[in-house]
C-alpha cells in the first residue's frame, strides 16, 4: 500500500508538472539570473527538486560540449547565456559559441531528469544560430539560379517540363502565317512556339534595352520601322519586331519597331565645319629661275 501510494503521489506530481506553463525563451536567451527566478516562481507548478536539478546542470552541460568535441579546449565554450524548460522533465542550457567562423552561434545542451533524480543526464548537444549569427544564403535550386547569358560553349540546358512556351509540332501554334508555311514545306518540328511563348517574348523584348522605353529610344525621334536597316520578323511577331542589320547599332538584335537610335538610315550628314577645302598646291612645279 505504501509503495502504491508513493507511485500515485509521484504520478500526481508528474501530471501537475506537465500542466505547468513552460517558460518561453526569447531570441537572445534568458540570462542565468532570470532562469533562477523562474525556478523560484514556478516551484508551485513543478517539483522544486526537479527544477533545481535541471537548472543546476550548467557544468554538466558545459563538460558535455567539450567532451563531444573530442576533448577540445574549453575555449570553444563562451559565456553562459541561460536556460529554459522544454517540458517538466527537460531543459536547454545555452552557451555562446567561441569558435572561428561561428560568430553569433550558440551551444544548446538539452538535459533531462525524472522526478526524484539527484542529477540530470545529457540528451543532446547541438550548435544553433543566434539572432546575430552569420548564416549561409538561402539555398536556391539551380534552375532558378540560371540567368540569361549564363550558357557557355558545351553547356546543356534542358527545356522545362511542360514548358507553356511550346506546343507539340503536330498542333497549330496560333500564328496563321507560320502554320501555313510549316505545313507547306513540312518542317516537322517536334515542338513549336505557342501563343503564350510569343506573348512572353514580345513582352520581354518590348521592355528590354531595345524596346521603345529604353534610354536610347527616348533620346531620338526616329524609329526603327522607318529605318533601312530594319528587317521585320515573319509571323505575328513581325508586326511589332524586327532585327537590326546596322553593325554600328543593335546589329543582330531583335528591336521593337518603335525603338530608335542615332544610327538611323535617315540620319543626315553633319554640317561642314572648319576651313573650306582647296586643291593642293605643289611647290615642286615652281620655276625658280
Amino acid at each position: 500500500m505504501r509503495l502504491t501510494a508513493a507511485r500515485r503521489a509521484a504520478g500526481v506530481a508528474l501530471l501537475a508538472g506537465r500542466q505547468a506553463v513552460l517558460t518561453a525563451m526569447d531570441s537572445m536567451i534568458e540570462p542565468a539570473e532570470q532562469a533562477a527566478e523562474d525556478v523560484a516562481t514556478e516551484g508551485s507548478e513543478r517539483p522544486m527538486d526537479l527544477s533545481a536539478v535541471l537548472m543546476g546542470a550548467v557544468e554538466a552541460a558545459r563538460n558535455a560540449i567539450v567532451d563531444g568535441e573530442d576533448g577540445a579546449s574549453e575555449d570553444l565554450v563562451g559565456e553562459y547565456l541561460g536556460a529554459a524548460f522544454d517540458d517538466p522533465t527537460a531543459a536547454t542550457h545555452r552557451f555562446l559559441a567561441a569558435m572561428p567562423g561561428y560568430q553569433g552561434w550558440q551551444w544548446a545542451v538539452v538535459v533531462a531528469a525524472y522526478p526524484g533524480a539527484d542529477h540530470a543526464t545529457i540528451s543532446e548537444v547541438v550548435l544553433v544560430p543566434g539572432p546575430t549569427a552569420l548564416l549561409a544564403p538561402q539555398w536556391v535550386p539551380w534552375q532558378d539560379r540560371v540567368q540569361p547569358g549564363d550558357l557557355s560553349p558545351g553547356d546543356l540546358l534542358a527545356t522545362p517540363v511542360d514548358d507553356p512556351r511550346l506546343v507539340p509540332g503536330h498542333t497549330l501554334s496560333g500564328d496563321e502565317e507560320l502554320d501555313d508555311l510549316a505545313g507547306e514545306i513540312g518542317l516537322g518540328k517536334r515542338q513549336v512556339l505557342s501563343r503564350w511563348g510569343r506573348i512572353e517574348a514580345a513582352e520581354r523584348w518590348n521592355d528590354g534595352e531595345h524596346g521603345p522605353g529604353s534610354a536610347m529610344a527616348r533620346a531620338t525621334r526616329k524609329v526603327c520601322r522607318d529605318c533601312g536597316y530594319y528587317v521585320p520578323l515573319t509571323g505575328s511577331l513581325g508586326t511589332l519586331f524586327g532585327v537590326c542589320a546596322n553593325e554600328m547599332s543593335a546589329d543582330g538584335h531583335v528591336v521593337a519597331e518603335e525603338y530608335g537610335c542615332g544610327a538611323h538610315s535617315d540620319t543626315p550628314q553633319p554640317a561642314t565645319i572648319g576651313s573650306p577645302a582647296f586643291d593642293p598646291f605643289d611647290d615642286g612645279v615652281l620655276d625658280l629661275q
